[in-house]
């Protein structure tokens, strides 16, 4: 069964023109039923094919133990990602929404986003991640979920904030606002984290594929899910990927991108 992220029975979706942010629920039937408004007019690929991240790379063992993964996120913190297309930094502030700074936090503390893809790429709305390129780890995050967080920093250009199947289903894919999606706060997401240096990078990645299957021509998130980086290599060559994310040194007082 597929699970849907926003926006759930969003009444206002041709006035604000926002796609639904979408994950899976990773079983064997895998049966639609997405919840798809209409997403942002897709623009022509202008960019060439990208490397993917190393085939050799292997996740950490403790990833198939999501349960034993609550570690308590500092304060504030940054968390680096090197990217086919260059470096960008997310800085965390718990308070902002203290689940999903922790488990941000765990993921990209024990790898998880390491090799993954940037599979649904719309312009002026938001690039989204978080499917794991390995299946056996995507399995076992499928129903580890976190409570929802109260909205406390809006989702603006630059903001992070997890996809969500309703109320307290986020696991592990995240969203990285190109817009000022101030419309998506009403249906409960929230805001966690800000990019605050590369921010041009996630500018740049692939959106060629637009939106994914079986709503647009990009990949379809069930597959991603139970085949993992070799479906996407073989169809979708052109995605960008996650060389590396890792948890660094937060800087002094950051502001948000413009």
């Amino acid at each position: 069964m597929r699970r849907s992220f926003p926006l759930e029975n969003f009444e206002m979706r041709y006035v604000y023109k926002i796609a639904v942010l979408t994950c899976i629920c990773f079983t064997v039937s895998l049966a639609a039923g997405a919840q798809t408004p209409t997403p942002p007019p897709a623009k022509k690929p202008t960019t060439a094919a990208k490397a993917p991240a190393a085939s050799t790379t292997q996740y950490d063992p403790a990833l198939l133990q999501p349960a034993t993964l609550r570690a308590k996120a500092p304060a504030e913190y940054d968390a680096k990602f090197v990217t086919t297309q260059g470096e960008f930094t997310i800085h965390v502030a718990r308070a902002w929404a203290p689940n999903g700074a922790d488990r941000f936090y765990n993921l990209v503390r024990h790898h998880y986003y390491d090799g993954a893809a940037f599979f649904r790429v719309l312009p002026g709305f938001m690039a989204q991640f978080g499917i794991s390129a390995y299946p056996e780890v995507s399995k076992v995050w499928e129903h580890a979920n976190i409570k929802d967080d109260p909205i406390v920093q809006s989702n603006h250009r630059g903001f992070v904030s997890f996809a969500t199947a309703g109320p307290n289903t986020r696991t592990t894919q995240v969203f990285i606002n190109y817009g000022n999606n101030e419309a998506l706060d009403r249906s409960g997401f929230s805001a966690f984290a800000v990019v605050t240096d590369g921010m041009e990078v996630v500018d740049k990645l692939y959106n060629g594929y637009g939106e994914g299957a079986p709503d647009g021509h990009g990949p379809d998130q069930g597959l991603i899910s139970t085949r993992g980086r070799t479906y996407l290599e073989k169809g979708f060559p052109k995605l960008d990927t996650i060389r590396s994310a890792t948890i660094v040194p937060a800087a002094a007082a950051p502001a948000p991108v413009k």
